[in-house]
């Protein structure tokens, strides 16, 4: 290991490293060395591996080698920079950053100024000629040093600050002069010792050390994971660690720092957007602290070092062919780039330059079907405030990430948290968000601040998230200690609803009314080239006409699975169906169920309409005949009513007859009970009626010259000869209804696999089916032995504690569910070649699911209509995936 590579110097023609070895610096390293690779203006500096922080973690100690090798590494820097590390005249100071593989925005630490101390402030005061610019780096320094590594509260520093300027009477942290940051700097350093007992370290090269281990303990910050969670990436990546040399922005009113996007990321216009601050450092500007300016008035006030920032933005954008998110510095007039990576967007912006790249000839379709996340698609169908709403406008701020929102106000993240257990739906409020309040930005349905701008915390993360956000209202004021916040003369009681529109920046008082927008051409066309690539179809999830006839204008390609049972829960057919489930004889529940038909038929002719020469999947009736009825305690409060209401016999008995067939149809686990093909066994009628409503609906529409493709799927089977069973008797209803209508019509009769018995012996049921459906919601409860509705009371532990990776009725476990899929569909296929199989439960619709759908050959997944483009596009990415 002595002659492993750990540890890889940029800035100049010395540069080690370039821009896909990622993994190994991670993406702010390797974007920094190809910057330098390119010629452009980088600061010196050094990246530590990926593979240091795993092994430094893992054993407690840097690999052999390593802290050598960071020591010549710092010659080298010093020969670059023209300084010497630890110079108490004229000292080269760093910057201490983290960098995993992929963005991680504000969740792991930085350092700035490393390597002041009480001497090396003066000489840095005399050489620049302006101390106030050097004690103001140390004051920074000092309350980084202490947040970050010594983990001291930021508060405890930022306390002090305030008391100073309210002191001096001012209001701004650039209205302090040197002799008030001396101050601060005296006042720090005792808040270091009463926290840790020991003097701040004075030798530059300890606090180096201090700083790296700190960036590398970051990793597993409590933010850090839960970001990595909310997204998806491997706890075992860690970070890799860069050390540059300092550049300044708060040198004076020639100086500054700023954040800019090669493109609109909020709505993916082709204008250079971003914000900066004059003699600032860079955590001024994401921090919220003080209102930064628009790119835009750069140009006017330094024309030079706008046009090469300009220059530089085309320059990168070019290169890595994708929206850049950069950072730079202007120190005394010269510009430096200190990142470029891949920028954060929301899913309408991915889609608007995705698009714009393919018509720009920057990219090609398969390029652009890999730019978005599947999941970005629900964003693309985000609510949005009715324009028909009248409504009260409380106050304005920065559009920050689009989207409506409503809820009610809370303070802080822990109780967003705490709401949203509940299924309270919230809108967090803050002076300004911080890394720490990642759990209740995500329990939130939409974020307010008071500060910041459009790059801010806030902004960045709520537009990763797909969260509204309203940034920047500073008409707001927030009393926490009495929990209000007020906007002129109205007061916001924690509690009360209010809501935001991240498109224009509105802060609503109470309730508005919100709708869904519909596709746009921009997603027409991205999911026109999915569909170009895919070779899996997409189905959808519908009981309803309305919902079939949304899902088409998804792109759905037929049903998938039509439950029955919702149909009849309906006011006109609810008391039917309890009229035919109290019938004790056969024929008394005939007669109800000839009732039923026709209300039947006329859901099917609805839907048969919507999906005209698509197929459409209707699985007949699966739960439990008990939850048609009432519950038996709402039985026994009208029974106590009655009773004390002196209510005759005749509804006395009526109730009880109720309460008797409730008790008598109780199970004590229903969900492995009387329920699926065995209430078709057991009561054959019932199934009869529907199969005779399929029919006759299809047939109908059929005579008037419409295409139907009728597929009636039986639930629950677990043996083939329950299939053979009902199958007998549905098919002679099939025949008998085809020749009374003196119709010809193709029909499909297959079953669920939901079971895993049904999944090991699918050979044997191919027999009899002509198509398989994976119902992989309960072939996930019968695997795991989980139920479906008791097990949110230990999943998020789960998954928390790694014990799951990830909430199996959400992820589809490939392990173990899948490898029973994985098993049906080779034992369905050793029987009948041409089988068609797909999966019908909420798996349909999440991306990595269909992605192994895709890979064990099924033939399409089904899902609710809205997950319908995220199905498309996942599936197009499979195929891309696998030729990759």
């Amino acid at each position: 290991m002595a002659d492993k590579k750990f540890v890889y110097f940029f800035g100049n023609e010395e540069t080690e490293g370039k821009n896909s070895m990622k993994d190994l610096l991670g993406g702010k390293g390797a974007n920094l060395a190809e910057m330098a690779n390119l010629g452009i203006p980088v600061p010196p500096g050094f990246t530590i591996t990926t593979e240091v922080c795993v092994l430094y973690l893992k054993n407690g100690a840097y690999p052999d080698g390593v802290l050598d090798k960071i020591d010549t590494t710092i010659k080298k820097l010093e020969l670059a920079s023209g300084k010497k590390f630890g110079d108490v005249n004229d000292p080269l100071l760093l910057s201490v950053r983290s960098g995993a593989r992929v963005s991680m925005p504000g969740m792991m630490d930085t350092v700035l100024n490393l390597g002041m101390n009480d001497a090396s402030v003066e000489g840095l005061a005399k050489k620049t000629g302006n101390e106030r610019f050097a004690y103001d780096s140390y004051r920074r320094f000092l309350t980084m040093f202490g947040d970050v590594v010594l983990d001291i509260d930021h508060h405890d520093f930022e306390s002090v600050i305030e008391a100073k300027k309210k002191e001096l009477g001012v209001e701004m942290d650039t209205d302090l002069d040197a002799g008030a940051l001396n101050d601060l700097v005296e006042q720090f350093k005792l808040i270091i010792k009463d926290n840790t007992g020991k003097d701040f370290p004075q030798d530059p090269r300890e606090q180096l050390m201090m700083a790296i281990e700190a960036v590398f303990s970051s990793w597993n910050n409590q933010r850090a994971k839960t970001y990595r969670r909310l997204n998806n990436i491997p706890h075992e990546w860690g970070t890799a660690v860069n050390v540059q040399s300092m550049v300044y922005g708060n040198m004076g009113e020639t100086s500054g720092t700023g954040v800019a996007f090669t493109r609109d990321p909020a709505t993916g216009e082709k204008k250079f957007f971003g914000e900066y601050l004059m003699n600032a450092q860079g955590e001024d500007v994401v921090a919220g602290i003080r209102t930064p300016l628009s790119i835009d008035t750069l140009q006017r006030t330094m024309p030079d070092a706008y046009n090469q920032l300009v220059d530089i933005y085309l320059k990168l954008e070019n290169h890595f062919k994708d929206m850049q998110d950069i950072e730079f510095t202007i120190q005394e007039g010269k510009l430096y780039m200190l990142q470029t990576r891949t920028g954060k967007r929301t899913a309408a912006a991915a889609l608007n330059i995705a698009v714009d790249m393919v018509n720009e000839g920057l990219i090609d379709k398969r390029t652009a079907l890999m730019r978005l996340e599947p999941e970005q698609m629900d964003q693309l169908l985000h609510p949005m405030i009715d324009p028909n709403s009248e409504y009260d406008i409380l106050g304005t701020g920065l559009p920050a990430s689009p989207g409506a929102a409503v809820g009610k106000v809370v303070f802080t993240a822990e109780h967003a948290e705490e709401m949203a257990c509940l299924d309270k739906k919230v809108i967090l409020v803050r002076t300004e968000t911080s890394p720490e309040d990642i759990g209740g930005m995500d329990a939130a349905q939409g974020i307010l601040t008071v500060r910041g701008g459009m790059t801010s915390h806030a902004a960045v993360v709520a537009r990763g998230m797909g969260k509204p956000c309203v940034a920047g209202c500073g008409s707001i004021s927030i009393d926490m200690a009495n929990k209000i916040f007020t906007i002129g003369e109205i007061a916001i009681k924690e509690g009360d609803y209010i809501s935001i529109d991240g498109a224009s920046g509105s802060v609503i008082l109470g309730k508005v009314p919100l709708i869904t927008p519909g596709v746009t051409d921009e997603l027409h066309t991205l999911l026109d080239w999915a569909d170009e690539v895919k070779e899996m179809g997409v189905r959808t999830n519908a009981d309803t006409p309305h919902d079939a006839l949304v899902a088409r204008e998804f792109g759905a390609e037929g049903i998938g699975l039509c439950r029955t049972e919702h149909m009849f829960f309906g006011e006109d057919r609810i008391s039917v169906v309890r009229e035919m489930i109290l019938a004790e004889e056969k024929e008394i529940r005939e007669i109800a169920l000839a009732k039923l038909l026709p209300m039947q038929k006329e859901d099917f002719v609805g839907i048969f309409k919507a999906m005209e020469g698509y197929p459409v999947t209707i699985r007949l009736l699966d739960p439990p005949l008990h939850e048609f009825l009432p519950k038996r305690e709402e039985l026994a409060e009208r029974l106590r009513l009655l009773g004390s209401e002196g209510a005759d016999k005749q509804k006395i008995d009526k109730i009880r007859k109720v309460m008797d067939r409730v008790e008598s149809l109780t199970e004590v686990n229903p969900m492995l009970g009387h329920r699926g093909c065995r209430l078709g066994i057991t009561y054959p009628e019932i199934y009869g009626m529907q199969v005779q409503a399929i029919m006759e609906a299809a047939c109908e529409l059929n005579s008037e010259g419409m295409e139907i493709v009728p597929e009636i799927m039986i639930p629950l089977i677990c043996h083939v000869n329950e299939l053979k069973s009902v199958k007998e008797n549905i098919v002679s209803i099939i025949e008998s209804v085809l020749a009374e209508n003196n119709c010809k019509m193709e029909y499909l009769i297959g079953t669920m696999i939901e079971l895993p018995r049904a999944a090991l012996t699918a050979d044997q049921i191919a027999t009899e089916a002509e198509f398989f459906s994976f119902g992989t919601n309960d072939l996930t409860q019968t695997t795991f032995g989980f139920s479906r509705d008791d097990a949110g009371m230990f999943l998020p532990v789960y998954v928390q504690d790694s014990i799951l990776e990830n909430d199996p009725f959400a992820v589809l476990d490939q392990g173990g569910v899948g490898e029973l899929v994985r098993i049906g569909i080779e034992k369905g296929r050793s029987t009948r070649p041409d089988i068609k199989i797909g999966i019908c439960g909420e798996h349909g619709g999440e991306p990595n699911s269909v992605k192994f759908g895709y890979n064990v050959g099924l033939n399409y997944v089904s899902c609710s209509p809205f997950r319908v483009p995220i199905a498309r596009l996942a599936a197009a990415q499979a195929v891309i995936e696998k030729e990759e």
